[in-house]
């Protein structure tokens, strides 16, 4: 994929889908939580290309949660390299904020390899302000970019940001068993 092919990006949630579905969008990339339906609005879109994938927003195993793996961020990946030709990419998650944020910084990433982790990073927060990509899907796409951990770090300093704008994230997050992406925020603030 290079910078070129996309033109156009969207990131949201799905209580905001509704308001895509006469924009042109052209690709969507759905991470859902297992279990969950399609969402019928998707046959309010024009005909585009649509992956799915499911996994939970967690960082890990857990009981009745499916954490996102290395292959869930390399199919990303594919899909970015297989949009082929100018188009306006849709990404969604539950809440438009951490899978879906962390996708489309991957797709970035990929799609401008010589650019800078903060350059990426500060024009994903442009595009969406109270983004918090998933941590651990940053981590497989540093290594699977060979970015050597530099996503990852700018991801720290961007929840660190979010921490001190959102101080209320910080309780938000570790009860939701996020801690660690709190705990490493901090140390990066």
């Amino acid at each position: 994929m290079t910078p070129d092919l996309i033109t156009l990006h969207t990131v949201c949630g799905l209580e905001e889908l509704s308001g895509h579905a006469e924009r042109g969008v052209s690709h969507v990339l759905s991470l859902l939580d297992p279990g969950t339906e399609e969402p019928e609005i998707f046959g309010r879109f024009p005909a585009h290309r649509r992956t799915t994938l499911r996994f939970h927003d967690c960082l890990g195993p857990g009981e009745g949660l499916t954490p996102p793996e290395r292959d869930d961020v390399a199919a990303i990946l594919a899909f970015g390299a297989q949009t082929g030709g100018a188009a306006h990419l849709l990404v969604h998650c539950h809440y438009g904020l951490s899978r879906s944020t962390a996708a489309l910084l991957a797709l970035f990433a990929q799609a401008d390899p010589g650019a800078g982790a903060g350059a990426l990073v500060a024009r994903l927060h442009a595009l969406r302000e109270p983004a918090w990509p998933n941590a651990r899907m940053i981590g497989f796409a540093d290594d699977l970019l060979g970015r050597s951990g530099t996503l990852s770090e700018a991801v720290r300093r961007l929840h660190a940001h979010q921490l001190t704008v959102r101080p209320h994230l910080a309780d938000l997050l570790r009860g939701l068993g996020r801690g660690a992406e709190v705990d490493a925020a901090q140390r990066a603030g």
